[in-house]
């Protein structure tokens, strides 16, 4: 099926051509140059978040909305949140901890993960959030990779998760525990130590190349890689938060992605507090009419979430969301992996706007492809290359380098020096080497170019499917087989076959009110010949009650695949519980 473009009115269109200007005469000198810069010269992301908002006369803004589990609300205004940012540098330096010393997090969405992030980088320390519901083993080997001095955590996450091997961490020096009750041993309790701590702190000296954040993304084999951010980084949040998430000052706005992901520090932190917005942070986890209600008693006009939330929407349909209000919003976009077509044309009918999709890597730091605010959004594709950010899809058979034409599938690639380009993969610099070639970045991704320039996702390169001559990218399968009625999710992969190579197999898991049938199986195969041909069609569909994804929500097809044939599962620690 080929979707319609989704055209902006002709208001909108005007800023295109404003657009088309930036995107001509932009440099990232100039976009440092927007940004204030520490007083006796460097860079510091602290600094840009907080201090220059209190200075300018916005102290009393609400920084953070925070929302608890049980539905109450607190406010944080910038000059709260600074002030508790420097209790906590404040803490850390009165325990002995110098600048470059890491820090990690292990928390919820509680306010104190956010004095501690920017406190941290405040310090002149480097800060490194961890997602909560990992298990102790993913825990410990991030802290043993990156040598962590200190960490942060609930005391029911000690007990359960760090207690038991704390002790084979040598670099852990301090451990700050946030809780009401009995403090374990050798822990020292948070917010007492905030509480007696100064609420001033000089922000370090830090500059551009100055180690800020550490991000672990899972490889698919072997253990976790941590890409090294500076604080240099934070030009390229500020830009890409006003280019690719449409943000202004005083804007209402909402990142559900979790903080311990890097989507949830470069666009849950740093980008919104950057561009002086105020944030919405709700503790809790998804729940469809806890998420509408937000959306509309907090007026929410910014609202960045991740496809996985979006098809649990649309699985409860349309009628769910009619009770509500979404007036207010200005601007949806959508993060963690492509976002199918149905999704896209979905929201413009229950929200009057479409989601806008984007594509960027934990490696990137930041947004490098976006459907930005002027644009004609054509559902499924990523967008086009943001200011600042070239952009191209390669070949790199035989050794050589080779860009690719308009319509051929390739690697997509991108020409090295944006702000956020992690500079390391900690303590492994040759795997951080190989990602460099012939003066491009290799994401990895495969895509295409279209003749308009838009980019379009195809599949990771070691998930593209070659079946009987034909190059198969399982998105576009998947994003077929979800056009029935009875699919909720898909994941497509190819299965080794003796005539064809490799044969396209799709598991899928199903919306409430349909059971998996041989009746069933036929019609949705029936549907994904109609659609794309029998030589692309799934050979087989597989029913499962749920499907294998990170806990961030990203499909993991390469565990399908693997546990199909019973080859090794590589870094399963972000992997979500799921039914095999």
């Amino acid at each position: 099926m080929t979707w319609p473009t989704i055209p902006k009115d002709n208001a909108t269109r005007s800023a295109a051509n404003l657009t088309d200007a930036v995107r001509a005469q932009f440099n990232w000198e100039d976009a440092r140059d927007m940004l204030d810069g520490l007083p006796n010269g460097g860079l510091n992301i602290a600094h840009e978040a907080l201090d220059r908002h209190v200075t300018a006369g916005h102290g009393d803004q609400v920084a953070i909305r925070w929302i608890s589990k049980d539905g109450d609300r607190q406010d944080l205004t910038y000059a709260g949140l600074c002030a508790d940012a420097a209790r906590f540098a404040n803490v850390l330096s009165e325990h002995g901890l110098k600048p470059g010393a890491r820090v990690y997090s292990l928390l919820g969405r509680v306010p104190e993960l956010y004095a501690a992030a920017l406190g941290t980088l405040k310090a002149g320390m480097t800060f490194t959030p961890l997602f909560a519901a990992f298990g102790p083993e993913p825990i410990k080997s991030r802290m043993e990779i990156g040598e962590g001095n200190v960490l942060v955590t609930t005391e029911s996450l000690y007990r359960k998760k760090v207690a038991g091997w704390r002790n084979d961490i040598g670099s852990l020096k301090l451990v700050l525990i946030l809780s009401d009750g009995p403090m374990p041993e050798n822990c020292v309790a948070l917010r007492p130590a905030m509480d007696a701590a100064e609420d001033r702190f000089e922000t370090a000296q830090t500059k551009d190349d100055d180690i800020a954040l550490i991000h672990f993304t899972s490889g698919t084999t072997g253990k976790p890689k941590g890409a090294v951010h500076v604080h240099g980084a934070v030009v390229a949040h500020a830009a890409t938060g006003r280019f690719a998430l449409d943000l202004k000052p005083g804007d209402i706005y909402w990142c559900t992605a979790d903080p311990g992901w890097v989507t949830g520090t470069s666009y849950g932190i740093i980008a919104p507090l950057v561009n002086r917005v105020t944030m919405i942070v709700d503790e809790a986890e998804f729940d469809l009419d806890r998420w509408y209600g937000i959306l509309q008693d907090e007026a929410v006009q910014v609202w960045y979430t991740a496809p996985t939330a979006i098809r649990m929407l649309m699985r409860a349909g349309k009628d769910a969301a009619k009770p509500y209000d979404f007036s207010n919003l200005r601007f949806l976009a959508s993060v963690g992996e492509p976002l199918n077509p149905e999704g896209v044309v979905w929201s413009r009918d229950v929200f009057g706007k479409p989601f806008h999709d984007n594509w960027w890597q934990t490696e990137t730091g930041g947004i490098m492809i976006a459907n930005t605010p002027e644009m004609d959004i054509q559902p499924g594709s990523m967008g086009k290359p943001l200011p600042g950010i070239e952009a191209g899809i390669v070949n790199t058979e035989n050794g050589a380098v080779r860009e690719c034409k308009p319509g051929e599938i390739g690697e997509l690639a991108l020409r090295p020096g944006w702000p956020s380009m992690m500079r390391a993969y900690l303590n492994e610099q040759a795997r951080y080497d190989k990602c460099f070639v012939g003066g491009w970045y290799l994401s990895g991704d495969l895509a295409m170019r279209d003749k308009d320039g838009y980019f379009w996702f195809v599949g990771r390169a070691d998930d593209l499917i070659k079946s009987s001559g034909h190059l198969i990218g399982p998105f576009e399968v998947e994003s077929a087989l979800i056009e029935h009625d009875a699919i909720a999710e898909a994941a497509v992969i190819g299965l080794p076959d003796e005539t064809a190579g490799e044969v396209v197999t799709a598991y899928v898991a199903l919306n409430p009110g349909f059971e998996p049938s041989e009746a069933l199986e036929r019609d949705i195969r029936g549907l994904a010949r109609k659609r794309l041909g029998a030589a692309v069609a799934p050979r087989e569909i597989i029913f499962r009650k749920q499907l294998p994804k990170t806990r961030s929500g990203k499909i993991m097809r390469r565990l399908l695949k693997a546990r199909e044939l019973g080859l090794p599962e590589g870094d399963i620690s972000t992997l979500e519980a799921d039914e095999k």
